[in-house]
């Protein structure tokens, strides 16, 4: 496999008050340029997906891509963004994570790629739930390029959920286990930001 990065920071922030939330710093550190430290070492390349303020994402000196599906269809569409550019760049796979969760684990992309099979051609991160057994976090998974025609016309067909689309080719769940942290911790809102600052803090270097 040759696997491409993709980072999808297309949202609108809404709950974070607007503006770019992943250019935001915790610790002294961007969330995006935390998210970039940790994903390159996984995957052969990276693009971020962005729709607003893309000069601002262009500092960051890596591809962007933007949706091409339009008003904002979600992450199924950064996903599809994604695979467009990655494909005749000659990957196999799209690892996407998302802009807002720094703390994602570092072997994510070779377990995602280990529970690849015939029968399940994405493989998507869950961790353990007392109160629903499992939580999948849908757009931290392993998607292949040649899916794109295909999610493209479910796109526009008006499917947005990513499950929706993605058991329908099915889907593989990779389990990664509970920290003294979540390791899916995303940041929304002003008191998110306060509990990764927690985090880093407390589980972090630099």
């Amino acid at each position: 496999m040759r696997i491409a990065g993709l980072i999808l920071a297309g949202g609108k922030s809404t709950r974070m008050g607007g503006g770019q939330k992943a250019l935001l710093p915790l610790a002294g550190i961007a969330l995006l340029a935390r998210v970039i430290a940790r994903l390159a070492p996984q995957v052969d390349e990276i693009a971020i997906n962005a729709n607003r303020d893309l000069d601002r994402y262009r500092a960051a000196g890596l591809p962007l891509v933007s949706d091409t599906v339009p008003d904002f269809a979600g992450p199924l569409a950064g996903v599809l963004a994604g695979m467009r550019w990655a494909a005749p760049r000659g990957a196999t796979h799209v690892a996407s994570v998302a802009a807002d969760t720094p703390f994602f684990p570092p072997d994510l992309v070779a377990q995602l790629g280990a529970g690849l099979s015939p029968e399940a051609r994405i493989a998507m991160a869950v961790t353990p739930d007392p109160a629903r057994g499992q939580a999948r976090h849908p757009t931290f998974a392993l998607w292949p390029v040649d899916l794109a025609d295909d999610l493209e016309a479910s796109l526009l067909a008006g499917i947005r959920k990513i499950i929706a689309w993605s058991d329908r080719h099915g889907t593989a769940r990779v389990t990664f286990p509970a920290r003294p942290y979540d390791p899916f911790f995303n940041v929304n809102t002003p008191d998110d930001m306060q509990k990764a600052e927690r985090i880093a803090a407390a589980y972090m270097q630099g």
